[in-house]
């Protein structure tokens, strides 16, 4: 736990002192006024979410997942879990920085400096979602760069078919500690459609805070008042309707002091 407050210490001071120079692009500042809720007092700040004008790191690195093939079954315990990477410097380096990372059912993701190891799994359904990062510890987002696959351990039944879009988040963190004057960061990927030609978005809810995005990208939100949040990611159609499925949302709780 302290190894992971830590890392996620640095990569605040990190985003701090890379973002400075760089421009900020599809900003939208949330007053008090636009704020529903009456919990809200009205000294409220301003609360500024946006995105930052940047180029993508690896575009043509390709993740590929080996083991578990598709609904594969395995016995309660160990699991093994092979990948294959190209086109990205994921060995070239001695470091203790993650660059692959691994999200269970939507869960926090797992770090690993591998790309062949086993993780100790209880009976049940799973989705693995596994991905690439840049420089800034951020998903890389382009086609390759990420893949996803269900499978089972133990006695259980694959999900229900579903050709719905789905959502897997890298940022924030559950429980994660945003200190004063850092951005909070949410970072997550589309899987299963493409947000533009299928009509989609992600609305991003920050307590009564809000914010919709159409495309996969790093989401700063700035100012924030001291306390503790819900941050709801949901993936809607433009018409604001819900998608079904499981990982159309996902929850997390941080806390800003």
């Amino acid at each position: 736990m302290k190894k992971n407050l830590f890392a996620l210490s640095i990569l605040g001071l990190v985003l701090f002192s890379c973002s400075e120079n760089r421009k900020k692009i599809n900003e939208q500042v949330v007053g008090p006024a636009q704020v529903d809720s009456a919990t809200v007092v009205s000294t409220s700040p301003n609360v500024a979410f946006f995105q930052y004008e940047e180029l993508p790191d690896y575009p043509d690195a390709i993740l590929e997942l080996f083991t578990p093939l598709g609904n594969q079954i395995f016995k309660p315990g160990k699991v093994p879990f092979e990948f294959n990477i190209k086109n990205y410097p994921f060995e070239e380096e001695a470091s203790n920085r993650f660059k692959l990372f691994m999200v269970l059912n939507n869960n926090d993701p797992i770090g690993y400096r591998s790309p062949i190891f086993q993780q100790e799994l209880e009976e049940g359904t799973y989705r693995v979602v596994a991905f690439l990062v840049d420089e800034s510890g951020f998903a890389l987002k382009n086609f390759g760069n990420y893949v996803d696959r269900d499978f089972q351990v133990g006695d259980s039944r694959p999900f229900p078919y579903s050709a719905e879009p789905y959502l897997a988040v890298n940022y924030p963190r559950n429980q994660e500690l945003i200190e004063d004057g850092e951005e909070l960061v949410v970072d997550f990927l589309v899987l299963g459609g493409d947000m533009k030609l299928d009509d989609l978005e992600v609305k991003i809810e920050v307590g009564d805070y809000h914010y919709e995005i159409d495309h996969m990208a790093p989401v700063r939100v700035d100012n924030l008042p001291s306390g503790e949040y819900q941050v709801k990611i949901s993936l809607l159609r433009k018409d604001g309707t819900e998608l079904e499925g499981p990982f159309s949302s996902v929850s997390k709780t941080v806390l800003v002091r």
